[in-house]
């Protein structure tokens, strides 16, 4: 009687390190990028919170004056924003007369912009 052992040749494990090894070298690169679409994500997602302040601000200021905040530039934008604008965010400046809208940009890490509404009100 004969017995056969079992088990993987070295030809088998180097192919199959081989395969990891192109599967890793090609998935690699997507996971090595991700500041870059933090940032796009993390400016847009201000510049959505900043129009959305800007919509509530505008409806409480015309239901009652005495709430929110007077808006004529987009960067009055920020302080009726709850917290404020955070570090690293600049607004351009753009005037936003009263009654009117205007398309404001958000400018945050790695200088990745966004854009806005502003509504004008007093």
């Amino acid at each position: 009687m004969q017995s056969k052992q079992s088990g993987f040749t070295l030809i088998e494990l180097v192919v199959v390190i081989v395969i990891l090894g192109i599967l890793a070298a090609t998935a690699l690169p997507k996971f090595i990028d991700l500041r870059g679409d933090a940032a796009d994500a993390a400016t847009d997602g201000v510049a959505g919170a900043l129009g959305s302040a800007s919509a509530v601000n505008k409806a409480g200021r015309l239901a009652n004056t005495a709430n929110g905040v007077s808006i004529g530039n987009c960067q009055d934008v920020a302080n009726a924003l709850d917290g404020g604008l955070p570090t690293g965010y600049t607004i351009t400046s753009t005037v936003v007369t009263n009654g009117a809208t205007a398309n404001c940009t958000v400018t945050g890490p790695q200088t990745k912009t966004a854009n806005f509404v502003a509504h004008g009100i007093t």
